[in-house]
């Protein structure tokens, strides 16, 4: 394999060809004919018909109505980037894929984030799983790895997936709700398709309600296979773990956010790269030896069942850096295809059944949405040469100069021709297959309430009090007292004091039974073990003219220091002054941003036009962040907008009065996000 190009981006580069800059062009038509006039159709007089003949128009006209391709069905609402991956080490042992061969190999990557329920205009931040698609554009083809940041699916059959999305949908009859699942028909589904509460669980948590795609974690859910030169195969799952740990927003942010700025994630993403704090991620596997197939008190091919870290330990073998943003959200975002079935010699499929129905259906919806060349589309081409005997098919405008178009041939030396194995040619692991054809189960996947009581034992207590308020909010808004029911005495087999809480707040009988014998937890599941980080929080700086020059130049400079991100926020654009002549700019007015879509504030307060005001907004600001938990930082001009009572005990408050240590106090205040025990 030619590694002397390892530390290029060769799609990148590939897609420099493709990347057209318009401005500073005269405007034609598509065929390349000068425009003289954009802005008036033509007519017969200036206030006659318009002409049948205007065929500037009709291209104009006729085009934007076409713009648009049909939306995807699941995974609509989403923002994505370009990076790459490097190897940690070689995992040769294990897989013959050639991006795994050698530590520090780079290979391009483009990566999608997305919703699952939503319509392409829904909000980024609603209650959901995040899907995750990761196209490696390797020297041996396309490698796409799906994954979501939660490590169970829904169903444990794709047969179900379909039912299950219907359910999850807005109402048939209504459109409603959008990018919610707080209505009748998804808890009906839930209520009597027990295999779904472990997910619903995931999602109930605050895993449902991330604070930012750099703040991930996901996995592949479904079991694939590894296989080294020798043909040996291992099962393996696949992890990516964000180095900035993983966090969330409350419900109530989440819903503020919505209204405030539904493109909080894209935006995020998007601000991120352009700063140059780009996001990491560790790609990890689990790997179990196939003759350990029946080892465990899971069945390692249920996509319903995660494998505790604890038990199949994380490695990880790479880390993957988004570095490039989108030049078009259309032709990169909304065109790029995934497809489970795209692997590279040394990954293969195991027999999960919602993998094995996933190779067939995402390869039929690209079709749909992109056409029968969809893998022409430059987005979605590998870096490596490809040819085969496809031909013709809408927008094809590969121009294939061959004779023939089949195989095989004697006319053109039996070409395209097959590889052998041993020359790269993929081959599928010939694992042994037997039974009869039958519609129906594993008995081994038929334990519905083991791991969601294990993922409850595993969280914390706020995280517990979080998904009681999730599963109250989301039940309480389901009309039908039998499905709010059906789902408390489901719950109960979860545990039984969580199911006699959203029982008492939703208004049903408490459930009888109790929920399953299990004590088990792992400490790998819940979010209050992950990393923590000051790095790329945003701190809003609330300030007005006069402010102390010293203090608040130390205390950006500290946060910058830190990988902080910094709003000047004031009462109107245009340039605040210190009283000694330090002049900052405002990036947003009181009226332009929210404390919503802050991790901190830092209250510096000052002289204002409109005093009274100026002061109503600082103090609206800081109870909004105090509420919500959040570190505040208060500058010795700012003591008066918060006092100590008995009402509170301003845990996470760092004030500068008289303390020469509060910037670095302030940013590990920052660091832990959120202070639980505040009253």
């Amino acid at each position: 394999m030619d590694n002397s190009r390892n530390n290029e981006n060769l799609k990148n580069e590939q897609l420099n060809q493709y990347r057209v800059q318009n401005t500073g062009k005269p405007m034609t038509t598509n065929q390349g004919k000068k425009i003289s006039n954009d802005e008036d159709q033509l007519k017969a007089g200036e206030r006659g018909p318009s002409l049948r003949q205007d065929y500037e128009y009709f291209e104009k006209m006729t085009r934007f109505g076409k713009e648009e391709i049909p939306e995807r069905v699941v995974h609509a609402r989403g923002y994505g980037a370009h990076g790459e991956f490097e190897c940690y080490e070689s995992m040769k042992e294990y897989t013959k894929a050639g991006f795994l061969q050698e530590a520090g190999k780079k290979t391009p990557v483009f990566n999608r984030f997305s919703t699952v329920q939503g319509s392409r205009g829904s909000k980024d931040t609603a209650r959901d799983m995040r899907c995750w698609g990761t196209k490696f554009y390797t020297e041996e083809g396309n490698y796409d790895l799906t994954t979501i940041d939660m490590p169970v699916k829904i169903n444990q059959d794709a047969m179900k997936f379909p039912d299950m999305m219907h359910a999850y949908f807005p109402n048939p009859r209504t459109g409603m709700p959008q990018a919610s699942a707080a209505h009748d028909n998804f808890w009906d589904y839930v209520a009597n398709n027990p295999e779904s509460l472990h997910q619903v669980m995931w999602i109930m948590s605050d895993r449902g309600l991330p604070r930012s795609y750099r703040m991930l974690e996901s996995w592949s859910i479904n079991t694939y296979l590894f296989v080294n030169e020798q043909g040996k195969a291992t099962f393996v799952r696949f992890t990516w773990k964000p180095l900035l740990g993983v966090h969330s927003l409350l419900m109530d942010e989440a819903q503020k956010i919505g209204g405030i700025d539904p493109d909080y994630h894209r935006r995020d993403l998007r601000e991120a790269i352009d700063r140059g704090a780009y996001p990491e991620y560790e790609l990890g596997v689990q790997l179990i030896p196939m003759e350990d197939e029946f080892k465990y008190d899971f069945d390692v091919l249920d996509p319903s069942k995660f494998w505790p870290e604890e038990i199949v330990p994380f490695h990880p073998v790479g880390k993957m850096t988004l570095n490039r943003n989108v030049d078009n959200e259309f032709a990169e975002l909304e065109q790029v295809a995934f497809n489970p079935a795209n692997v590279v010699p040394g990954i293969d499929f195991s027999n999960d059944p919602v993998l094995q129905a996933r190779l067939i259906a995402y390869q039929s919806t690209q079709y749909h949405r992109l056409g029968a060349n969809f893998q022409d589309l430059p987005i979605n081409q590998p870096i490596c040469p490809y040819h085969n005997n496809t031909r013709r098919g809408t927008m094809r405008y590969r121009i294939d100069v061959d004779q023939v178009d089949y195989h095989k041939n004697s006319l053109a030396n039996n070409t395209p021709n097959t590889t052998p194995p041993e020359e790269g040619g993929y081959e599928h692991y010939p694992k042994k297959v037997e039974g009869q054809a039958v519609r129906a189960r594993s008995e081994s996947f038929k334990d519905y309430f083991t791991q969601p009581r294990i993922f409850w034992n595993s969280m914390a207590p706020i995280e517990k009090q979080h998904t009681i308020e999730a599963l109250s909010y989301q039940l309480g808004r389901v009309k039908n007292e039998s499905v709010r029911q059906q789902n408390v005495n489901l719950l109960v087999n979860v545990d039984k004091e969580m199911a006699s809480t959203v029982a008492d707040n939703i208004g049903v009988e408490q459930p009888s039974g109790s929920h399953v014998p299990v004590t088990t937890s792992y400490p790998s599941l819940s979010m209050v073990n992950s990393p923590y980080s000051a790095a790329t929080q945003k701190v809003g700086i609330l300030i007005g003219d006069g402010f102390q020059d010293e203090e608040v130049t130390n205390v950006r400079n500290t946060l910058s220091q830190n990988g902080v991100f910094v709003d000047i926020i004031s009462e109107k654009l245009g340039t605040v002054t210190g009283s000694g002549g330090t002049k900052l700019k405002a990036d947003y007015t009181f009226m332009t941003t929210s404390p919503y879509l802050l991790d901190s504030i830092y209250i510096v307060g000052g002289n204002a036009n409109n005093q009274a005001k100026f002061n109503a907004d600082i103090t609206y600001f800081m109870h909004t962040a105090y509420k919500h938990y959040k570190p505040i930082g208060v500058a010795s001009s700012g003591q008066s907008f918060i006092q100590a009572s008995e009402d509170n005990n301003l845990l996470g408050i760092v004030s500068a009065a008289n303390n020469p240590n509060f910037g670095q106090e302030f940013v590990s205040a920052i660091t832990q996000q959120r202070f639980w025990d505040r009253t």
